[in-house]
């Protein structure tokens, strides 16, 4: 029962007046000893509703002892004056933004879903050296040889569906293993 009454008037008596915020909470420190060693406890006492959200992040990051000093009231000037400033600037670019979309959509008669197109895949494919029928490759890019015949389109057909139906899964008996002989499939 002492324990609790020492806990009690301890948290009124050992307790130093860290800051308060803009919205009225009141931060606090108090340094005690526990097992021998001196350690400094923190918190915070809200205005009104105890709402958690209302804590600025300078605030939050000197509760959770990632910042040694409480913040100055200086300081939380500057960074409430650097937080209206973004703001600013963002509602500036979403302005600059609506206004070449609008300038954009004048020019154009397409009209925007809200997706984001996908890459041209046409010009990725090109890139890409051309197989030929007996496997070998031809170094000339499918932009310059032109459209694929039906031929080229089947085999590659034909090789897809059989790497479909290939198992990944070793198979055998194994009495035909060899140590260090498998390889996994490409």
């Amino acid at each position: 029962m002492s324990k609790i009454w020492e806990k009690i008037t301890g948290l009124f008596t050992n307790r130093t007046f860290a800051g308060i915020d803009k919205a009225g909470n009141r931060y606090f420190a108090k340094t005690e000893q526990i097992d021998g060693i001196m350690k400094e406890k923190r918190w915070v006492v809200f205005k009104g509703e105890h709402e958690p959200t209302s804590v600025p992040v300078e605030w939050i990051c000197w509760l959770n002892g990632q910042r040694k000093r409480a913040p100055t009231p200086e300081e939380m000037a500057d960074m409430e004056a650097r937080r209206e400033r973004v703001k600013h600037n963002v509602a500036l670019l979403k302005k600059e933004e609506e206004e070449r979309r609008a300038k954009a959509g004048s020019n154009s008669k397409r009209t925007s879903t809200g997706k984001v197109e996908g890459p041209d895949l046409k010009s990725f494919v090109q890139q890409f050296p051309v197989t030929s029928a007996d496997g070998k490759n031809t170094d000339t890019p499918a932009a310059t040889k032109g459209t694929r015949s039906s031929q080229e389109i089947k085999t590659q057909e034909k090789t897809a569906n059989q790497a479909e139906h290939e198992s990944t899964e070793p198979s055998g008996s194994g009495s035909s293993f060899r140590p260090g002989t498998w390889q996994p499939p490409t």
